[in-house]
């Protein structure tokens, strides 16, 4: 059963943006650390940013700058703002519950040079 759910990739040229969202259900939202990780083909998946319960953040240095985690409290909702997006950017990208170690399908991101 997927709780994570991720939308919003897409394909895009370089120096373009995207938004992608993580619909969570309240429980998991509430209690996990969440994060953003990406897998690129032929590479182990990696982390790119997190967000904890009280709004601290951290990323990646490859994305430092270019990308920003953020949450909808309201509506359960992770975001991750991408910017200045790079063809090493392109992979899919998935949702996870730290703590509960729950993850998405994953949604896919592809910059074009």
């Amino acid at each position: 059963q997927v709780q994570l759910v991720e939308s919003g990739g897409d394909m895009v040229q370089a120096g373009g943006s995207l938004r992608l969202s993580c619909t969570a259900p309240k429980t998991i939202f509430s209690r996990n650390t969440m994060r953003w990780f990406r897998q690129a083909p032929g590479k182990e998946r990696e982390l790119v940013a997190s967000i904890t319960t009280r709004d601290d953040t951290e990323y990646a240095d490859f994305v430092k700058g270019r990308f920003t985690i953020s949450t909808d409290n309201a509506n359960y909702v992770v975001y991750l703002q991408m910017n200045g997006l790079r063809p090493e950017d392109t992979g899919v990208y998935y949702c996870n519950a730290w703590g509960d170690q729950l993850w998405g399908r994953g949604t896919q991101v592809t910059v074009s040079s």
